[in-house]
């Protein structure tokens, strides 16, 4: 099968950037991405570890347990008439988003190149996790954690195994995170989840299980691979292929950071007037106050417009306007959160074994005609 076919069938664009056919990973050019807002199911990235589930939506189940005194199994129909509907427009990003930059330090092998494109927002619809955790009588002791399981398979997993993860209940208490079943106003499809999966807004995508059929109530994190091995900062010095579980530092929040998506690598402008556009996300709950633009390798910065988010858990979409002259040049942009915190220089500094969490000073080159 053709990756344009491929694309086709799990109702992408054919100007997706496929990383990978099978698991199906891919990413949309930069410039679908550059105003801001809801982003199209079918330019909506895609990361996957392993062959997407066929689950009929009346064959769903999801079981409920583990530290709570009224386990729960409910079909599909119970999960969406049983519980109020709340909606919330939220962007996810891969913890791999511009792990390219990352790659032009030193090598990381076996990972996607992703570029400026594994991160999108979308409208999601379906029940609060913590109404059907209460549901189900959750205990409230502290230091518990809420793990997820679903039925792809990883093979990239040692053992091979289902995908898995996990965050703390503190968070999974929150009216923000849902078992979603909407999409945008419409049935979340199967190529992202369907027909149920976990939002958690403010933490990397990867907590965000897909096709989700299990939630357990926890005295600790997920032992799953993905949470124990994968999604980890490791020092630059690890052995990504030989570490325990548990090393480094797990992912959670997402960190503070913005992009440059149009114009973006390598392209001809014409001299004059340049519109610059791009995002910008802060961390859990917490608000990009400030972007900054440079065009002289960080001499001198200007301060970037900013439009009103789609939500507090989205992406704010920036722009500026400059004047530029014929010859080689690079833009550069930085995020300021509303607590004063400012993004990291250099990739270089965060160079990691698995290349995540690059939240380094955006920054493209550029010819000007």
């Amino acid at each position: 099968m053709s990756l344009e076919r491929e694309t086709t069938v799990w109702g992408k664009r054919e100007d997706m950037i496929v990383r990978n056919p099978s698991p199906f990973n891919a990413e949309p050019p930069a410039s679908l991405l550059a105003e801001g807002g809801i982003t199209g199911v079918d330019a909506f990235f895609s990361r996957n570890h392993g062959a997407f589930p066929d689950i009929p939506v009346e064959e769903w189940r999801l079981t409920v347990d583990g530290m709570a005194t009224k386990p729960l199994e409910l079909t599909y129909e119970e999960l969406t008439t049983r519980f109020a509907a709340h909606s919330v427009v939220a962007t996810l990003a891969c913890a791999g988003n511009r792990r390219a930059e990352l790659l032009k330090v030193r090598p990381i092998p076996g990972k996607e190149p992703w570029a400026h494109g594994a991160v999108s927002t979308a409208e999601w619809t379906g029940a609060r996790l913590a109404d059907v955790l209460e549901a189900a009588g959750v205990h409230h002791d502290e230091g518990l954690h809420v793990a997820f399981t679903a039925p792809d398979v990883a093979p990239e997993a040692r053992p091979v195994q289902s995908y898995g993860s996990s965050i703390p209940l503190n968070k999974a208490l929150s009216a923000e995170v849902l078992l979603a079943w909407e999409m945008n106003g419409q049935p979340l499809p199967r190529a992202h989840g369907g027909p149920v999966r976990v939002v958690v807004p403010g933490y990397i995508g990867a907590r965000s299980v897909k096709w989700v059929t299990s939630v357990i109530v926890q005295p600790f994190p997920s032992q799953n691979y993905f949470q124990a091995l994968d999604y980890r900062i490791l020092p630059p010095e690890a052995d990504a292929d030989t570490v325990a579980p548990g090393e480094g530092i797990s992912l959670s929040s997402v960190a503070l950071n913005c992009d440059i998506l149009a114009p973006t690598d390598g392209d001809r402008v014409a001299a004059g007037p340049l519109t610059i556009r791009g995002w910008a996300l802060a961390g859990d709950g917490r608000a990009v106050a400030r972007v900054d633009v440079s065009v002289d390798q960080g001499r001198t910065w200007r301060q970037a417009k900013l439009d009103p988010p789609p939500s507090r858990w989205a992406w704010r979409a920036w722009s500026l306007t400059v004047d530029i002259d014929a010859g080689p040049l690079t833009l550069m942009a930085r995020a300021w959160d509303d607590t004063g915190a400012i993004q990291p220089e250099s990739p270089a500094s965060l160079w990691n074994p698995r290349g995540y969490g690059n939240n380094a000073y955006a920054r493209i080159d550029l010819t000007v005609m």
